[in-house]
């Protein structure tokens, strides 16, 4: 329904006073133990840091920026605020050149043209006139909602996650028209008039930092650099997402990667290579890391040829070694 007055969208897509009244959040959090405690059920260990960083964009209603190394586990904060929230996770994936018709909307073409055909062959188009079946082409029954639309449209009885993956790899046009749109979480499609979020989404940003997020975008949001895990948390992780893995082969693994990291690789690897590894070795019936074992299973963890050399030019044998007595 249209507010004939404003022209935003009421009700169904607009936000009313109740649901001003009663908050923005349906998800409610308390403190920063609970956000812990609820992302550990969830099988995601977070520091105290990021943590801390959750839940105050939880309760301010503010985007959270997460910054780190590709693997540190940036996209996977809004899985589980998913997981644990109830609410739909809507991902926008970034990329050069990413417009508002692959971001917020567009039409579909193909679909008001069958409806201008069936208008033809029924007749209907030789009775209505131009202008009422124009209209019918613009109707929400032929607009594609794409991630952005489709978050702040959402009637769903939990907020939903937005994640905005990579930001860093979209243009500095399409990064300034993202800033508008989270600054008062409305979105004007010409033809119907202007959407407005009943309640806002959990917006989750995640960078690589290909290069530097503008001022404005981290202004408007609460902001997190993720490092990679020190040695007993990556062991906590792995533990908690392969339970499979024998404890001492686990404290091995991580060890190891723990190493890789100090070697200056171009891409050092992130948890998930870790699981993997720790989960490769394990189904080869591994009991100790050896200098064969590791470099028969070096492309499980470095996916890289150049990171691989470098760590078979330092030495597998005392590689292996000192993560089998560092993880003892």
């Amino acid at each position: 329904m249209v507010d004939q007055k404003s022209g935003i969208w009421r009700g169904q897509l607009g936000r009313g006073e109740d649901a001003v009244a009663c908050g923005t959040m349906a998800f409610e959090v308390t403190d920063v133990d609970q956000v812990q405690q609820g992302l550990r059920e969830h099988d995601y260990l977070a520091d105290q840091g990021l943590a801390t960083t959750i839940f105050l964009a939880l309760k301010l209603g503010r985007p959270l920026l997460l910054e780190g190394e590709a693997g540190v586990g940036k996209t996977e904060v809004a899985k589980v605020l998913s997981r644990w929230s109830g609410g739909d996770l809507i991902r926008l994936q970034c990329y050069e050149g990413l417009d508002a018709a692959q971001a917020v909307y567009e039409w579909d073409y193909s679909r008001q043209l069958l409806h201008l055909r069936a208008a033809e062959a029924t007749g209907v188009a030789a009775t209505e006139a131009v202008t009422e079946l124009e209209d019918e082409l613009y109707t929400e029954k032929f607009l594609v909602k794409r991630p952005l639309l489709q978050a702040i449209s959402s009637t769903a009885d939990q907020p939903p996650i937005l994640l905005i993956d990579e930001v860093d790899r979209a243009d500095d046009e399409f990064e300034a028209f993202l800033l508008e749109v989270l600054s008062d979480f409305t979105i004007t499609v010409p033809e119907l008039g202007t959407f407005q979020a009943d309640r806002p989404p959990i917006v989750i940003i995640t960078s690589n930092r290909t290069r530097d997020v503008h001022d404005a975008l981290k202004r408007r949001s609460l902001y997190h650099w993720v490092e990679h895990p020190d040695f007993e948390r990556e062991v906590q992780i792995v533990q908690l997402r392969a339970p499979g893995v024998p404890a001492h082969l686990t404290r091995q693994v991580a060890a190891a990667t723990e190493a890789f990291r100090g070697l200056g690789l171009y891409k050092p690897p992130g948890v998930a290579e870790t699981i993997d590894w720790a989960q490769a070795l394990a189904l080869l019936g591994t009991e100790k890391l050896t200098a064969d074992t590791v470099d028969a299973t070096l492309g499980t963890v470095l996916k890289y040829r150049e990171d691989q050399d470098r760590v078979r030019n330092e030495g597998l044998e005392n590689l292996a070694a000192s993560a089998v007595l560092r993880g003892s």
